[in-house]
């Protein structure tokens, strides 16, 4: 049984009950002394512990995607990672699978659209991960068969799931909805997480020696997807949006290629790349590209990228709420650069709180974005 299967969480949900039953059940035979009734009561203490501990991190994982299977839990995944691609005469996008929008009302993609699940490996950086695209219904109408759309990276946080975009901040549907509200353009998605090296953290960094992430998202993942998609190839066609660690990477690649991206969203972002256990060293004694991963750093000595932030935070319950207010003065400083934001009054750094966000934020890009 998978790490977020519902039976999982149903057994552990069982035993830790059980146990708790047991303990009120066994507690008056062991309360005499002895190291026997001693240990059985502490063995039961811990197993009950234990298990509510269980249940509890089983049932958080389902509902925030942390990880999506016992080998990525243990950091033994193998599905996925960099990798060089030995055949030349493969393409760097592959769709393996199609699915409908969760919601829709009609299986069929001109009336309801489609996911699909691709494979991608990029041409210069050589990293290979899945991603899944959400196309719109226009995208497979007859009228629009010549048009080109915009199009949206979204990125979750560290570790994140790339399903969990679909299934838990329902990016397809909501983006269905705008659209048929006429708060929208419809926009092709392109959901993936930015651990494309799992189970490192790279922060969307070019790691000296190391996987070129940034230049995969900058480059050869904006490439896949236009060789393959009807995607806009004129500048004002992309832009990118993340939460947690996928924010501060929206926000870093809008700025470093405004070219690319003429819009990034960071909702609950964080402004400079942390150097912990998950991220190892990022940069090898580099100045530069230490300098450049500290947006502040970024703001105050170099040139304001000409493109447009949007930032979110909440009064309550978010740790960058300050810092997001700084950020937001030290970016209208540069007269260039564009910024809005989106300050809740109370909201954790979770799903519900971003899911709340996303509305705002799509619409928000739509407005900046253009096919053509």
């Amino acid at each position: 049984m998978g790490l977020t299967s519902g039976k999982v969480l149903a057994l552990a949900v069982m035993v830790a009950v059980g146990l708790f039953v047991g303990t009120v059940w066994l507690w008056p035979r062991l309360a005499r002394r002895g190291w026997r009734n001693v240990s059985g009561r502490v063995g039961l203490l811990l197993s009950t512990q234990l298990m509510l501990f269980a249940a509890v991190g089983l049932g958080a994982n389902q509902a925030f995607g942390f990880y999506a299977s016992w080998a990525d839990l243990f950091g033994q995944e193998t599905d996925q990672g960099v990798v060089v691609d030995h055949t030349p005469t493969s393409g760097p996008l592959e769709v393996v699978d199609t699915r409908r929008v969760p919601g829709a009302a009609s299986a069929r993609p001109d009336m309801g659209g489609q996911i699909q699940k691709i494979g991608i490996v990029g041409r210069t950086t050589h990293i290979a991960t899945p991603a899944y695209v959400y196309l719109p219904p226009e995208y497979f109408q007859p009228q629009y068969r010549t048009r080109t759309f915009p199009a949206a990276v979204v990125l979750t946080g560290y570790p994140g799931t790339a399903q969990a975009l679909v299934d838990k901040l329902d990016y397809p549907r909501t983006a269905a909805r705008l659209a048929q509200d006429g708060r929208m353009q419809p926009m092709i998605l392109v959901m993936m997480r930015p651990t494309v090296a799992p189970p490192r953290d790279t922060e969307c960094v070019d790691i000296p020696g190391g996987p070129q992430t940034e230049t995969f998202f900058a480059k050869d993942l904006v490439d896949a997807v236009s060789g393959h998609y009807r995607v806009g190839r004129k500048p004002g066609s992309w832009g990118i949006i993340g939460d947690s660690t996928g924010g501060y990477c929206a926000l870093k690649l809008a700025m470093h290629h405004p070219q690319v991206y003429t819009a990034g969203a960071g909702l609950s972002a964080y402004y400079n790349a942390p150097t912990d256990p998950t991220t190892g060293d990022l940069f090898h004694g580099d100045k530069e590209l230490r300098n450049r991963a500290n947006l502040w750093w970024y703001l105050k000595h170099m040139p304001a990228p000409d493109t447009s932030l949007l930032v979110s935070s909440s009064k309550v319950g978010e740790s960058n709420y300050k810092a997001t207010l700084k950020f937001i003065e030290r970016v209208k400083a540069t007269k260039l650069t564009r910024i809005s934001s989106i300050i809740l009054e109370s909201g954790g750094h979770n799903f519900n709180t971003w899911r709340r966000e996303i509305p705002g934020t799509l619409e928000w890009m739509s407005g900046r974005l253009s096919g053509r």
